[in-house]
């Protein structure tokens, strides 16, 4: 497999990442960099340990992962989104804060897992492929951090407008990004 492959892989991979990182931009007030390059490390961090574990099990574990991917995805992005919405409809608007205070890494690490499940999947074709790990995992993550990053801003560009509005579309965002991956590996699309 080319480098070239393994960056369009990459790319791929990293779009869901995009989405959610948008959506973390939006809930910033004002631009935080620290923040921003958490969040940026946790996507493109787990989207690169995530191939190499997957090539790590390799074979015997692959039927396992790919039958139930989709739904761990779903579920994850579902229950997320669903707070988001419901934290944007609600009247104090406050419940999910906009400062840059506190960034939560218990949510920043479901989310950063939700998104690179499909790169587990990956890393065990990688193992069949032969594809050398190495140079491809930071390839990934490194496309991942940097989109990340970008995304971030994003979001934060129109999310300081539109606080609730935003934090409503981020939350629907996650819900059909986890409905389209379900819906792709049902087949329906």
């Amino acid at each position: 497999m080319s480098i070239v492959e393994v960056f369009m892989i990459g790319i791929s991979l990293s779009m869901d990442a995009f989405a959610v990182a948008i959506c973390k931009g939006l809930n910033m007030k004002k631009i935080n960099y620290i923040h921003t390059v958490i969040i940026a490390l946790f996507f493109g961090g787990f989207q690169a340990i995530m191939p190499l574990i997957g090539w790590l099990l390799g074979k015997q574990f692959q039927k396992y992962i790919v039958n139930i991917d989709h739904w761990i995805i779903f579920a994850l992005l579902a229950i997320i989104g669903g707070n988001m919405i419901k934290e944007g409809f609600s009247e104090e608007g406050d419940s999910c804060p906009v400062s840059q205070e506190k960034l939560n890494l218990k949510e920043l690490t479901l989310m950063a897992i939700a998104t690179s499940i499909d790169a587990l999947a990956i890393g065990i074709t990688f193992a069949f492929l032969k594809v050398s790990i190495l140079p491809s995992v930071i390839l990934i993550g490194c496309t991942t951090f940097t989109l990340s990053l970008i995304a971030v801003f994003i979001g934060n560009y129109f999310g300081a407008k539109y606080k609730n509005k935003a934090e409503i579309a981020g939350g629907i965002i996650l819900i059909l990004i986890g409905t389209k991956t379900l819906l792709e590996h049902l087949g329906f699309i």
